[in-house]
């Protein structure tokens, strides 16, 4: 009953010192965060060793963190974390509209192309797209003169600004849309592709048994000036890398062949 006691007093005792903070919103974030963390600890009876293991997690979130990668972000994503915000952030339970992240691979200055062009500008093998899309407000009223900026990997799994092989802004462009709101381009089916798994996040995956791949998808940077810009992902539903679940013996060998397989032809995205 005493250590109770002292463990609720140690949340208390932090929380006391947070009063000071002259910026209620910081106030608001930190106490909520202190006594969410306290909570945590307690519930599952965090052991010293498991403390000290999670610092070194943190620790090495920041230092696989460079210019090109950003393993913090990473590990937010495969937490859940950043879809919630983006979600929390965009539209209203009324009138939601959906978001996704931007994403490392977006490059400013996409070249401006008319409705129906291709977005390839170098020989890429692969299956044809035909995308053909709408954009509407929150009412269902189509929009017209919308800035859609697109962009995609390759059948390699390989974005324009990543792999030596492809022609400058290759499966990249920009449309707007008509008075209905459509636009449409043409280009080839995109692959999925391995995230980085030499970090915690790696680590992570594999001791929940999740595959370390990110679908085949498309973006879309959606602007207009009086509307909020709106980054969007639109993804495969055909992809072979959603499967039926397995058991844990099937999943590990089939995730070490397929790592293997994509590890070998293509390197890891960062």
């Amino acid at each position: 009953m005493i250590i109770q006691d002292e463990e609720q007093l140690t949340a208390a005792a932090v929380l006391a010192e947070t009063e000071r903070a002259g910026d209620p919103r910081v106030k608001e974030i930190v106490q909520a965060l202190v006594r969410h963390l306290h909570d945590f600890a307690r519930e599952v009876r965090l052991t010293e060793k498991e403390f000290d293991t999670s610092i070194n997690i943190v620790t090495r979130l920041g230092q696989l963190t460079t210019p090109s990668h950003n393993e913090v972000r990473l590990m937010a994503g495969s937490l859940g974390l950043s879809t919630l915000v983006a979600l929390m952030n965009n539209g209203s339970e009324d009138k939601p509209t959906s978001a996704n992240l931007l994403g490392p691979f977006w490059r400013q200055g996409s070249l401006a192309m008319n409705n129906g062009e291709s977005i390839v500008r170098s020989p890429t093998e692969g299956p044809p797209l035909f995308f053909t899309g709408r954009i509407v407000d929150t009412d269902g009223t189509p929009v017209a003169g919308a800035e859609v900026d697109v962009w995609h990997a390759s059948p390699a799994g390989l974005y324009e600004n990543q792999d030596p092989e492809q022609a400058e802004w290759n499966l990249r462009g920009k449309f707007f849309s008509d008075e209905e709101g459509v636009l449409a381009f043409r280009s080839i089916k995109p692959s999925g592709y391995l995230i980085p798994i030499d970090g915690p996040v790696g680590e992570l995956l594999t001791a929940l048994e999740r595959h370390p791949f990110r679908l085949a998808h498309l973006h879309a940077l959606i602007h207009k000036p009086g509307y909020k810009t709106i980054a969007s992902q639109l993804y495969s539903h055909d992809d072979p890398i959603l499967r039926p679940t397995r058991s844990s013996a099937s999943y590990r060998a089939w995730s070490a062949r397929t790592c293997a397989t994509r590890t070998s032809r293509r390197p890891v995205l960062t």
